[in-house]
């Protein structure tokens, strides 16, 4: 019986700790920025700047008010389990992450604004019955960033600007456990688990902006960790696993069940970025993004109310599952050119090296290295109003895993479309 509910509890802990990673972390948060590949940390730019470089609030005039959306589509297919060749796709999804930024001049040399954005979420959901429904059924995490933050101006050249990070998260993880009668060895009817939690965090961002001519300016920034205490409610249908025993009779083993805890801590960015102006029409930018995915090198969950051995109730309720994340870290080139006064064309492309190692990727976040091509425009209405729209194509590398830590072999292959529009008014 223990070896039963011991195997049960370690794979409901994989599960549970496979859920962030570079396929989580977003980095679209502005419609301008996106067409760019994201490359704006070392440009002058819009209200986004909050996110991308806080420093950037000195140098915007008046006040600005900046809302948008990016829908997110992303798809997935695995071929396997190895030896096997059957083909499986992830359902269609979208997701809406949204982004608000409110800036305000006060003096010459000081700015103030406030940014709301959705800096980790997206999901994976696949049929219920496929062959990974052990690893991985329908997972999904939502993230709310507010961020308040302030830049001052030393000179005409340099800036510097800070933001105090309040951030709340909740999670989803619904997956099936294999049910084996212990005494016949009989399979029973899947169970299915579903875990649910949130935690809140707190941070800080810092940037450096730096321009010493007309032709060239230069960023730098940094997003602080974000240590999160999880907590929420695990539950098992059905409840328990009932079997008779030959000599004791009908018998029953609890499943996972109750309040779970578990902490989890967010990688911290450093991001250097450069901007180029060969015309008054003409924009290039460059960022070179380090993502620390270090900080996730495993994941322990703490069960309140449920014993993974039942025969030695409160001894042990906590299990543990390595993740051992690496360093990543995202390439960007963006190109704006302004048409006409009202009229701007962007592009921009991206290469991001995804943190998980081999055996580590499994179906709840199928990831691997991509590249993004991004377009997009933008368009002035009037003096005070303005839209902007990208487009975003992710290709990810086909990635086979051969000796996968969950005995789940096979080939992945993903993709994902993305779409952003803001509206912006300013106040002169």
């Amino acid at each position: 019986m223990k070896k039963i509910v011991s195997t049960l509890i370690l794979s409901f802990v994989v599960l549970s700790s496979t859920t962030f990673g570079s396929g989580f972390q977003i980095n679209e948060h502005g419609a301008r920025a996106m067409a760019m590949a994201g490359a704006f940390t070392g440009v002058l730019s819009d209200a986004s700047t909050i996110y991308y470089n806080p420093a950037g609030l000195a140098n915007l005039e008046g006040t600005n008010i900046l809302a948008g959306v990016t829908l997110i589509a992303p798809g997935s297919k695995f071929k396997g389990p190895l030896p096997l060749t059957t083909e499986w796709e992830m359902e269609s999804q979208l997701f809406t992450p949204f982004n608000f930024y409110v800036t305000h001049k006060v003096s010459d040399d000081l700015g103030i604004g406030l940014g709301v954005n959705n800096q980790y979420g997206l999901g994976t959901k696949w049929a219920s019955d496929w062959a990974g429904r052990y690893l991985a059924v329908d997972t999904e995490i939502r993230s709310f960033y507010f961020t308040p933050a302030i830049a001052y101006k030393i000179s005409d050249a340099v800036s510097i600007g800070i933001g105090g990070v309040f951030a709340f998260a909740d999670v989803k993880i619904i997956r099936n456990i294999p049910l084996q009668d212990p005494v016949t060895g009989a399979m029973k009817p899947d169970a299915e688990v579903s875990m649910e939690g949130d935690g809140t965090s707190f941070g800080f961002s810092a940037g450096i902006f730096v321009k010493p001519s007309d032709m060239v300016s230069f960023g730098l920034s940094y997003r602080s960790q974000n240590k999160y205490d999880f907590e929420g409610e695990a539950k098992t249908v059905p409840a328990t696993l009932d079997f008779n025993h030959p000599l004791a009779g009908p018998q029953s083993i609890p499943l996972p069940h109750g309040g779970i805890k578990a902490p989890l801590t967010t990688p911290q960015n450093v991001t250097f970025g450069i901007g180029l102006y060969p015309s008054k029409d003409l924009t290039l930018s460059a960022d070179f993004q380090w993502i620390d995915w270090t900080s996730y090198d495993k994941l322990e969950v703490t069960f309140d109310d449920y014993d993974l051995d039942p025969q030695t109730p409160g001894q042990q309720n906590v299990q543990s599952a390595e993740r051992n994340y690496e360093t990543s870290f995202i390439i960007r080139v963006g190109a704006e050119y302004m048409v006409s006064d009202q009229f701007a064309l962007r592009g921009g492309f991206l290469y991001d090296k995804n943190p998980v190692q081999d055996e580590y990727v499994e179906p709840t976040l199928p990831d691997a290295d991509r590249i993004g091509l991004n377009l997009g425009f933008g368009y002035k209405i009037s003096n005070s109003v303005s839209i902007d729209f990208a487009y975003l194509l992710l290709l990810f590398s086909e990635r086979e895993i051969t000796n996968s830590k969950f005995g789940f072999n096979g080939v992945y292959n993903s993709m994902a479309h993305l779409f952003g529009i803001n509206f912006a008014y300013a106040i002169n």
